[in-house]
């Protein structure tokens, strides 16, 4: 899944990022798909578990996210989290499922927080957020992965997501062989 900022509730020295959390409007702007990109060589640098391997690079990630914003289905979010000045910090997609038995249901992926903004409740704030937009999309159950022994897998749990189990060796690290378990886990959300 990626990279979250593992806040500490209730520790009076850590303070909230001031940051907005928006829904990213389609087709997305050049400027915003140049601040995804360096959030996510940002993620990928810092060792984060976000699909992707330590080459990365910004030019890859900007195609990414063009490409996969363009290809987004019927009903996918993408909420992306902006400091003051319009700095994209942190991201998060809803991906609806594809099957047609299955229109209840959708996947979080590509929960991102940048290192500069991580141990200040910014992931939580997005996680509550694309919660949210699942409820107002009429989906009642959420799907997502994460490396084992992450921030994010401490984070979901707190969050009250239900672990299904564990995978092991499921992908590389991105120093492309170091091989990780990823957890599964799941979130059932009343209408």
């Amino acid at each position: 899944m990626g990279h979250e900022d593992d806040t500490r509730r209730g520790d009076p020295g850590i303070a909230a990022v001031p940051a907005t959390i928006e829904r990213l409007s389609a087709p997305a702007k050049e400027a915003d798909i140049r601040g995804l990109a360096g959030l996510l060589v940002d993620a990928v640098q810092s060792g984060a578990a976000a699909s992707f391997l330590a080459t990365l690079t910004r030019e890859g990630a900007e195609e990414w996210w063009r490409s996969m914003l363009a290809s987004a289905a019927p009903g996918a979010v993408c909420l992306v989290a902006r400091r003051d000045g319009g700095a994209i910090v942190g991201t998060v997609q809803l991906q609806p499922s594809w099957a047609p038995n299955q229109p209840h249901r959708a996947d979080i992926a590509k929960l991102l927080v940048h290192r500069s903004a991580r141990r200040h409740g910014l992931g939580t704030r997005l996680m509550q957020a694309i919660e949210a937009e699942a409820r107002r999309g009429g989906f009642t159950l959420l799907v997502l992965d994460t490396r084992r022994g992450d921030s994010a897998d401490r984070l979901y749990r707190r969050l009250g997501w239900t672990v299904v189990g564990t995978i092991p060796r499921y992908a590389l690290d991105p120093d492309g062989s170091t091989p990780h378990d990823t957890v599964v886990f799941y979130k059932e959300l009343p209408l």
